[in-house]
């Protein structure tokens, strides 16, 4: 698998840029990477969170199986992405399942280093606190469309949310994802899913492929994701 190394996805982490050479040389040799093949566990529910990750390649879900076996998802993690920092700043057990949608590549910093580094850098802090709002907001914009939107400014919500330049700064306007796949991240069936699609394309937000979504215009797709 293709994929850059990972002193090029540190140098493209907005995180990085303030920190020391001494800190950066840390930091580059506490993280260990690892494979995950679409459809892999990359980690557990209910397991101890004992890193922070970011996503070097592919495209990762967080999502929960309930008891009677249906999976809600409720977030994508595309790459360029960092995660789940705030369940290691509670030192919790992870809430969600985080698995690969497609094939992908995880950078994986012990919970140890990240706090470490949020005690001794002034400016990783700040940026944590921008990264936590910033993901708040995101969510609650979420929730609001899923309430109040239509099933069209749902599934142009979750396409849309994946170009925040704030959570995902290195989004590729060719996203890896199938239909059935955006359905599941937006939380309707996949017949929904493609008949909001079909909407977006012939609105020139969208183009779609063979198991790939091309946004062609994100100021059109974000204006029908706000209608609903």
């Amino acid at each position: 698998m293709d994929s850059p190394s990972l002193d090029t996805f540190l140098s493209q982490s907005a995180w990085t840029a303030a920190l020391t050479e001494e800190q950066s040389s840390r930091i580059r040799a506490a993280i260990t990477v690892r494979s995950f093949p679409a459809g892999s566990t990359v980690f557990s529910r209910g397991l101890p969170t004992a890193h922070w990750a970011g996503v070097m390649q592919g495209m990762l879900k967080l999502d929960n199986i309930t008891g009677e076996g249906r999976t809600s998802t409720f977030a994508g993690v595309p790459s360029g992405a960092w995660f789940g920092e705030g369940s290691v700043l509670k030192d919790e057990p992870r809430p969600y399942a985080v698995t690969a949608l497609t094939d992908s590549v995880v950078a994986l910093l012990p919970r140890s280093e990240f706090l470490r580094l949020l005690q001794e850098s002034h400016p990783f802090a700040l940026w944590l606190i921008g990264q936590l709002n910033a993901r708040l907001a995101h969510y609650v914009a979420q929730v609001q469309t899923d309430r109040l939107g239509d099933r069209t400014a749902q599934v142009a919500y979750s396409l849309s949310g994946l170009f925040n330049d704030a959570l995902f700064p290195n989004t590729a306007r060719r996203v890896a994802l199938s239909q059935e796949e955006l359905g599941r991240l937006s939380g309707v069936s996949c017949q929904v899913a493609n008949r909001a699609l079909q909407e977006l394309q012939d609105r020139g937000a969208i183009r779609l492929g063979y198991g790939s979504i091309e946004v062609t215009d994100l100021k059109v797709l974000q204006a029908v994701a706000r209608e609903g």
